[in-house]
């Protein structure tokens, strides 16, 4: 086996990556998902082990990049969704490009902590998986009542009588819930029906994060008349060591759950962390949701190659698992390498892709930027899922627009995840799904 060999396919995997992060909502997950239908038809072509590799540069590239359609183009993933708020904030600022390096240098101390925790990994996450497995409906249960009970109302408290003062104060609240519960129904019946083409069946939740996400933010774009400001690209950051061990500590406390805990994203992750660190900077939020998003994909992606556990968390481990299992104990400090390397070529290509970015969103109207990405969105859902898929991605959208209109938070949306694997996990899934006249 030429390792050196393995660590070119990952850095090839990190280029192409840099390239394909740039396209606003287009998640690496669907594109990977392609490459693993085109290499189980081309089987033997390539080593698995090369591919594996391949598909490691993928995630790292996505995990560093993908700030910058979040900060510049404003089409958030569900595990961008928290660093777009201050990163529009500091776009507005004139700032982005400050924001993309916060998140780049968040992503760097989140390769930090996986090459830390490398040497025990092998013996702690077997311990982990064998004492936490059987709680892990409880523990996501306890999960979703936090983020509910956290949608605190924002009402202005101004209007002419009580009651108006409490539809008021209670309206972001009640969208919140509301959006919650419909994009959990929405998720039972993707979990138990199928609406698009059956070869593409792996694709089901693809129209529906597009939908909740990436839709309802390019319509704002177009609607919202926004005017990007020129940008200035600092030479330097106000930012002291000590807020970078914060930083990158709330983000790994937030990654590294969400790496573990199924369905559980990067934005859930960091959320949980802010509030158990009391964030209150947006250096420190914008620091630690890069560290946060590296960790909960790479990290959920490196658990897979632990000797002795293989663990199958996130996507990308899922997609490789039908081709590859590791082998060697060797292959997974391989990994940590390519890992290190492929981040450090990310981190730099950051650097000069933001700088374009810079120029892209400068020179041209910001809503003919957005409506390209609504025909781009529109026609890969269509190209991946069919007509299926853009229904699907229509009945998301509409409960995607509900915390835009009423001030709630999009997190929210995660209850197309949450609501079924929870209920699945406790063992009612099947009987809710009766009820809904799905089985």
């Amino acid at each position: 086996m030429n390792y050196l060999m393995l660590v070119g396919a990952a850095l090839v995997g990190t280029v192409l990556s840099a390239f394909l992060s740039c396209i606003p909502a287009l998640h690496i997950y669907n594109v990977a998902a392609l490459l693993v239908i085109l290499a189980v038809k081309v089987r033997g072509l390539v080593p698995d082990e090369a591919l594996a590799m391949f598909m490691l540069g993928l995630v790292v590239g996505y995990a560093v990049l993908n700030t910058i359609p979040s900060i510049f183009l404003g089409a958030p993933d569900e595990s961008t969704i928290f660093v777009v708020l201050p990163g529009q904030k500091y776009l507005m600022e004139r700032r982005g490009f400050e924001a993309a390096v916060l998140t780049g240098i968040g992503a760097l101390g989140g390769l930090l902590i996986l090459l830390l925790l490398a040497p025990i990994l092998p013996t702690v996450l077997p311990i982990v998986r064998r004492v936490v497995g059987p709680h892990l409906h409880w523990i996501l249960g306890a999960v979703i009542l936090f983020m509910l009970m956290s949608e605190w109302p924002k009402g202005s408290d101004r209007g002419s009588t009580r009651l108006a003062r409490f539809f008021d104060a209670w309206r972001s609240v009640g969208a919140g819930l509301l959006t919650f519960l419909l994009s959990g129904v929405l998720g039972f019946v993707l979990f138990y029906g199928n609406l698009v083409p059956t070869e593409m069946a792996f694709q089901n939740l693809m129209p529906a994060f597009v939908g909740l996400f990436a839709l309802p933010w390019v319509l704002q774009n177009i609607v919202s008349r926004a005017c990007v400001p020129d940008q200035y690209v600092a030479g330097s950051l106000d930012l002291s060591p000590r807020l970078i061990v914060r930083g990158v500590g709330a983000g790994a406390l937030g990654g590294l759950f969400a790496a573990f805990f199924p369905v559980v994203t990067g934005g859930i992750g960091g959320f949980l962390a802010g509030h158990a660190t009391a964030q209150r900077d947006d250096r420190l939020f914008i620091l630690s949701q890069g560290t946060s998003k590296l960790i909960y994909y790479v990290g959920a992606f490196v658990f897979f190659f632990v000797p002795g556990v293989h663990l199958t968390r996130g996507g990308m481990a899922w997609m490789l698992s039908v081709l590859y299992s590791p082998r060697t104990p060797a292959i997974y400090w391989v990994t940590i390498a390519a890992m290190l390397i492929s981040g450090g070529l990310a981190f730099l290509m950051l650097l000069w892709l933001s700088r374009g970015a810079i120029r892209l969103v400068t020179r041209i109207d910001y809503r003919w930027i957005s409506a390209a990405t609504l025909l781009v969105l529109v026609a890969l859902v269509y190209l991946l899922t069919g007509w299926g898929g853009l229904l699907i991605a229509l009945i998301a959208m509409g409960i995607g627009l509900m915390p835009v209109m009423w001030g709630a938070r999009r997190m929210n949306c995660m209850g197309v995840l949450l609501v079924p694997l929870v209920l699945r996990l406790a063992g009612h899934g099947t009987t809710v799904a009766s009820w809904l006249g799905l089985v």
